[in-house]
């Protein structure tokens, strides 16, 4: 029988009591690294950390059926605020029974507040302390207005179970100026994001700005914690151009010395293995990026080898899997790197396919490891041994 009839959303986490919802447990800290296990409750499921979210920009990972994220081990998935409501639209994701319906996924989800997207538009787009006004270039063209409330109003129509504030993200290199306002940006719209948001349902995270200036990240953390009781934190304004040695500079600190204990931690937009691994050893707990889908439409998989190209012609006749012992659908289904080599050097779409499953099963396997060894207290031998590893040659 088909079956089609049948109300079967993948990804579903087992029923959450009310009373822990949006709670952050810390279960375990590594004696050597900043590095913590903890388990975050939502309505859709608990969330083991630390945990890397694959990105559905447009409520759909890319090529990848949600009942096979599911079997990857796939605890929570990432959707844009700013396409959704582009197209099909937040009317509409509501009426069809919010993001979780639409998209077949019963699991937690995230939505980001299009904050960046909206600010990539350069040129497009018009600051004022009530909120920004933006042309949606890569839809109709049409001159749109987001204030922070509106914002919070097409993140509740969506339904996504963790919603992120409106904020202001800067470039690198910035001026410090240009950097403070966001923060004061970011600061105010935090709190009508705040005073706005009704959703028993849904936690509104706030995100820390202040780019590579750990003062003005401090003075962002500061107004978040007086502001209200969000009940984790984005850090936003990192990846934006800088390398990450800069990055670190100030994230670790940041992480370390001036972010709560009790919440989770959200490193925006950040995702290849290596500094995982390092955002990990600082006090990171969630993550999220493009890049392991991205680089996969380009024929590039993540392995222990370090990152491989599978365009070049050294894979035409290579019989191995794309990572040895690898449990993905790619690796453990027996498709060669030969195989993936003529998908890719074809265009067929099952190249792609076969290696966005692969490198989204990679973080999500090597965040997995990350979390036995923090449990185990051996996190920074982890950390050692990744580094003076091939594997550490990823980007």
């Amino acid at each position: 029988m088909c079956g089609c009839g049948e109300e079967k959303l993948w990804g579903a986490g087992e029923a959450v009591d009310e009373s822990r919802w949006f709670t952050y447990d810390v279960v375990a800290e590594d004696p050597a690294t900043h590095a913590r296990a903890g388990v975050f409750h939502t309505p859709h499921g608990d969330i083991p950390t630390p945990i890397f979210m694959p990105v559905g920009t447009k409520a759909t990972v890319k090529g990848i059926l949600p009942e096979t994220l599911e079997r990857m081990g796939t605890k929570i998935l990432l959707n844009n605020l700013y396409h959704l409501s582009q197209r099909p639209g937040a009317d509409l994701v509501e009426r069809m029974g919010g993001v979780h319906r639409f998209m077949r996924w019963g699991g937690p989800i995230l939505t980001d507040s299009g904050g960046f997207q909206v600010f990539s538009h350069e040129q497009f787009f018009k600051l004022s302390d009530e909120g920004v006004r933006f042309r949606a270039v890569d839809y109709d063209g049409r001159w749109q207005e987001w204030t922070p409330e509106q914002n919070m109003r097409i993140a509740q129509q969506l339904g996504a179970d963790i919603v992120m504030q409106l904020d202001q993200c800067v470039g690198y290199p910035a001026t410090r100026a240009k950097v403070a306002r966001s923060v004061e940006l970011s600061s105010m719209w935090a709190d009508r994001c705040f005073a706005s948001h009704t959703r028993k349902d849904q936690a509104l995270f706030g995100i820390v700005q202040g780019g590579m200036h750990l003062d003005l990240r401090v003075r962002s953390i500061e107004h978040l914690e007086n502001a209200g009781d969000f009940p984790g934190y984005g850090i936003g304004g990192y990846s934006v151009g800088e390398d990450h040695e800069t990055m670190f500079e100030s994230l670790a600190p940041l992480c370390a010395e001036h972010m709560p204990r009790n919440k989770p931690r959200y490193l925006m937009g950040v995702g290849n293995p290596t500094t995982l691994v390092n955002g990990v050893a600082a006090g990171i707990d969630m993550f999220d990026c493009v890049l392991p889908t991205r680089t996969a439409r380009t024929g590039t998989a993540f392995s222990n080898e370090g990152r491989i190209n599978l365009k070049n012609a050294r894979f035409h006749d290579d019989e191995r899997p794309l990572d040895e012992g690898c449990g993905c659908p790619a690796c453990a289904g027996g498709f060669s790197r030969a195989y993936i080599h003529h998908m890719v050097r074809q265009k067929e779409m099952l190249g792609s396919i076969l290696i966005s499953e692969h490198n989204i099963y990679y973080l999500l396997d090597l965040m997995r490891r990350a979390r036995e060894s923090i449990i185990a207290g051996t996190y920074g031998e982890f950390v050692s041994g990744w580094m003076a590893s091939p594997a550490a040659n990823d980007w």
